[in-house]
Formats: structure tokens, sequence, C-alpha cells
């Protein structure tokens, strides 16, 4: 890895099967940060455990997750690839911040909020989520961390945890920089509205060629017969058309619309065959990746021992810091 280049994290709570949301609104900017940054990517499973129904659903989730990163071109060659849960220091650090971080602070976050307003139930790992995400940021001294607007607050809160603990200890946790996109694609999904799973309205990224018929074939369109012209900023098959499909294809369909007689039927077999021209590839790799989840968990924990060499040598310098004794690594 360069040194000259900026240091981002991210990670992923493993949440199943990806639609193409989840490609465009988190996959593929990810992956695109390869090229620029040194990538930090972990596996967030401990967060997962709000989420998971069953260990046999996180590990399954957990596989998922890795398959489709690396179907999607994520290279562990590029960066660092590693799982949250065998970076004990995470739990570590979490808890040091969570003595500098003020519980008036922690019941304004939004996932605490949000998770009232929703009568989840609000267990400690769902009110600590600020301070185990700050965590995961401050031991290993990220430089840019990829956040919406729904997490900015909380990379905020990183850095005040931060900040309280320099004033208190020294210079010893490094302070991010938030990368917030606002030219993320608000990806639609079959009724019209966003995509997502609990609404039942996504087109899948690794469907079987029939599953992408019935998903396509399902959309909603406009009533304009065959023969009229039709609008295609305002149709749904056309922006995920758009999505996946080079400048001159789209701006053909574009006119196809405009100029009549291409109905709503023509725009989404093409989808479908653009589905399977850029999704394909990547779903032949999603498969394969499947049928070997022992490589995938031999990739995932040789780039976490890696990651625990950095965060060992990251935690010595904070309980030096702080005055605790300590433990031999």
């Amino acid at each position: 890895m360069s040194e000259q280049k900026k240091r981002v994290l991210t990670g992923s709570r493993p949440s199943g099967l990806p639609h193409l949301g989840n490609y465009f609104g988190a996959y593929k900017p990810l992956l695109d940060l390869q090229e620029s940054y040194d990538l930090f990517f972990f596996l967030a499973d401990l967060h997962a455990l709000n989420g998971a129904d069953s260990a046999a659903d996180l590990r399954q989730q957990s596989l998922v997750m890795m398959a489709t990163l690396l179907a999607c071109g994520l290279d562990p060659h590029k960066g660092l690839l590693y799982a949250q849960s065998a970076v004990p220091e995470v739990c570590e650090l979490a808890w040091i911040l969570g003595c500098q971080a003020p519980f008036g602070m922690l019941t304004r976050a939004h996932s605490f909020k949000d998770a009232q307003a929703k009568g989840q139930d609000v267990n400690m790992g769902v009110f600590n989520y600020p301070v185990l995400m700050a965590a995961d940021i401050l031991l290993f001294d990220a430089d840019v961390v990829p956040v919406g607007q729904d997490q900015k607050q909380h990379l905020e809160m990183t850095r005040d945890f931060a900040q309280r603990f320099n004033h208190r200890y020294g210079s010893i946790l490094h302070l991010p920089e938030p990368k917030i996109s606002d030219e993320l694609a608000l990806v639609p999904g079959t009724d019209g509205e966003k995509m997502s799973k609990s609404k039942n309205n996504v087109v899948s990224v690794f469907a079987t060629d029939a599953e992408w018929k019935r998903q396509v074939m399902s959309i909603v369109t406009g009533t304009q017969s065959l023969s009229e012209p039709k609008d295609p900023v305002t149709c749904t098959v056309f922006t995920l058309y758009k999505l996946i499909s080079s400048p001159n294809e789209s701006a053909v369909m574009a006119e196809r619309y405009r100029a009549g007689g291409y109905g709503y039927g023509h725009a989404k077999l093409a989808l479908i065959e653009q589905l399977k021209l850029v999704f394909g590839p990547m779903r032949e790799r999603y498969f394969d990746w499947l049928k070997r989840p022992d490589d995938m968990r031999d990739l995932l924990l040789s780039g976490s021992r890696s990651a625990r060499v950095m965060a060992q040598r990251k935690l010595e310098q904070v309980q030096a810091a702080i005055g605790v004794i300590g433990r031999p690594f």
C-alpha cells in the first residue's frame, strides 16, 4: 500500500442479498475508492448483532457480504480487508472512549432516537453504537471516512470523543474527516419509490435470468400507448437503464422514448439484457465465491491478522497514555 495515499476506512453490516440500490448507493462508491486511497474495509459483524436473528443467519449473511464485495471488484491487495470481530482491540478502545462519551450526547444520536421512534428494543448495543463506530475509526488512524448524511452526526461524535481524549491525555487519536457524497444515485424500486428490501420492490444484483425478468417486468410505468411519445426522465425503467448503461446507450433509449413507437415493454427487455451484460460476469464470480467459503474465511482472517497487529500497536499507545497497567500482547 502506498504511504502517499490517505487512508479511508469504512465497514458494512452483513445484511443479506444485495439489490441495485445497495450496489450504486454503497458498493460501487466504496470500490471506486480503491484507486485513490488506501482502503481499509471491515465486515461489521459486531454491529450486526443488533439485527441478526440467529448465529446461522449472521454467518450466512457475512459470507454473502464477502462474496458480493469480492465479486463486484474489491481487491484485498489494494487495501486491508478484515473482520471487526477478529480485532478485539476495537471493543477495548470502545470502552475507553465510552468513558469520554457524555450520556446526553448519546441520547441525541440518530441511531438511538430512530430505534426509540420505531419502538425497537433499545439495548446497550444500540445505545453505544456511536462509541463502537468511533473505536472502529480511531483505532486505525483513518484520514477519511465516507458517510451519508444520516451518518454525518455519528462521525462528528467520533471527532468529539477523540478531541476529549486528546485534551485529557495528549495527541494520541487522529481526527478523521468525513467524505460525504451528494451525488449518490437515488435508485428507484419497481414501484417507483426508493428501492428497499422492506418494500419488496427490488431488482437484485445476482438474480437468475428468470428472476430478473420477473422483477423488471413488474416495474410500474406510465399509461401511454406504444405509439405515443414518452418522457424518459419520469420513467423508472429508463432511470435504471441509465444507471447501468453507457451515456450513448441511454441517449439512444431516451430518443426512442421521445419519438414514439417505442413501448415500455421494449425498454424493459432492453433493461433485462443490460442487467445480464453488466452483472452477469459478477454473478458468476459471486456464486463461485459462495462455493468456496473456506477461501473467503482465509482471506478475511489473513487481513484480520494484519489489522490486529496495527490495532495492538495503537492500543499500546492508548494504554500508556491513560495509565492502565495494560497487558503483554
